[in-house]
């Protein structure tokens, strides 16, 4: 009679040896785990930052010193940040609105908000200082009302850029450097996944998305191929990397892999847009911004491609034509050298501010 193997005790349970961090710079988003946890590996994550990089699960505020110069947060006010996200700049809005003042952040993302939220208590910053709310910023008018701030914020700033988590996230669907599902949608519970869009849309509406929300120049082409694809039996479109592929064999093989590249970019930015209607989400929050804003209140948007900007800035525009903002930026602000040398994200930024009348 053989000898069983001696089980674990439940007194004692087998112990299991913590995952060897692989290589100094580990590839795969869910071997990152020093920087996912950047409370115990400060100095790594600062390491990381150093090198010009944003750490794993976390995301680097963008033009913060500019965007607290437009919008001159002060104790006792009342602010808000449409789009929390990692929390970076809500942090700094918290520090000058005390003592007194209250913040209202907003974020659509289910998975994020919740551990930016704990952060954030975490520093100290309590029910009374801080108003956490789910919700689109295109309900921003609706989020006041609920709080009891009918008469306008002091401030509003939304950053329309996708936050780093998402976007390294593979399991988000967001980017194609890591193959992960087709999502990218920012409530991964609501509405149309990508890959169900993608199935959906008619080729006048792939089309014009390619066009209008990234100015691919060879929209047509690869809205065509997209299409084709339903009739030839190759099969909905799941991941992240099929969707590349099935770009760059759109294309002219005349294109060198820069340009190719320059392509799934821009596919990928127009996909992202229509799953979330991020236009439409924009076109509904500038139509009630001046409402949002009590007098003198300030708005500032950062914005991260020439669609989102060219709205901006029609409706701040359109606003000192007709009186309701009092002064907007002349300038669109950019990311210094240094800054983009230090967080390449930063890049594409462009910040516009406007002060209701």
């Amino acid at each position: 009679m053989t000898e069983r193997a001696s089980e674990p005790s439940p007194e004692f349970p087998e112990h299991r040896r913590r995952p060897r961090y692989s290589g100094k710079n580990p590839r795969r988003f869910e071997d990152k785990y020093k920087e996912l946890s950047p409370e115990k590996y400060p100095e790594l994550v600062e390491h990381v930052r150093q090198r010009g990089m944003t750490p794993a699960g976390q995301h680097v505020p963008i033009l913060v010193d500019e965007v607290l110069a437009a919008l001159s947060p002060r104790p006792g006010e009342r602010g808000v940040d449409a789009t929390l996200g990692f929390g970076g700049h809500a942090q700094h809005f918290l520090e000058r609105l005390a003592p007194g003042g209250q913040l209202l952040a907003l974020d659509v993302d289910p998975l994020e908000m919740p551990k930016t939220e704990a952060r954030l208590r975490k520093l100290g910053h309590d029910e009374r200082a801080l108003i956490v709310q789910r919700t689109n910023f295109g309900g921003l008018r609706a989020a006041l009302h609920e709080i009891g701030w009918s008469d306008g914020a002091d401030f509003v700033f939304v950053d329309l850029g996708v936050s780093s988590m998402q976007i390294d996230d593979p399991a988000r669907g967001f980017t194609f450097k890591t193959d992960g599902p087709l999502d990218m949608r920012m409530n991964p519970g609501r509405g149309l996944s990508a890959t169900q869009w993608l199935e959906r849309a008619s080729l006048e509406q792939l089309a014009i998305a390619l066009n209008d929300d990234a100015d691919e120049p060879h929209a047509l082409r690869i809205a065509r191929a997209l299409v084709a694809r339903r009739k030839d039996g190759s099969g909905a479109l799941r991941t992240t990397r099929e969707l590349a592929q099935a770009v760059r064999d759109s294309l002219p093989h005349h294109i060198d892999e820069d340009e190719a590249l320059l392509s799934v970019r821009r596919v990928f930015q127009a996909v992202r847009i229509e799953v979330n209607d991020e236009f439409g989400a924009l076109d509904a929050l500038l139509r009630q911004l001046p409402e949002c804003l009590c007098s003198g209140g300030r708005a500032a948007l950062l914005s991260f491609h020439s669609g989102e900007d060219r709205r901006v800035k029609k409706a701040f525009q359109q606003g000192v034509r007709d009186g309701t903002y009092s002064v907007v930026a002349d300038e669109v602000i950019r990311a210094s050298p240094a800054e983009q040398r230090a967080n390449p994200r930063s890049a594409p930024a462009k910040l516009r501010w406007a002060r209701r009348g």
